[in-house]
């Protein structure tokens, strides 16, 4: 007889946190699917502009504590 959901659920509480951790993250691995190369390298290119950006004067940083608070201030409305 198949196993629950719940039964399954009980089992995975009972791993340590990483047999959790390691299940979790071949489980999300499995949803993701393969890996796609050219997204991996317009990924890389991105933050070496972003990067050249930043290095040549072109824009400005944005300190993480004000982006977060400018986030959750937008959130609030």
């Amino acid at each position: 007889m198949a196993r629950t959901v719940e039964e399954l659920e009980q089992e995975i509480r009972a791993l340590s946190d990483d047999e959790r951790n390691h299940l979790l993250r071949d489980l999300v691995a499995d949803l993701d699917g393969e890996s796609d190369p050219g997204v991996e390298r317009a990924w890389l290119e991105e933050a070496q502009r972003r990067y050249k950006e930043l290095k040549d004067g072109v824009v400005e940083s944005i300190p993480a504590e004000e982006v977060f608070k400018s986030a959750r201030d937008h959130l609030k409305k």
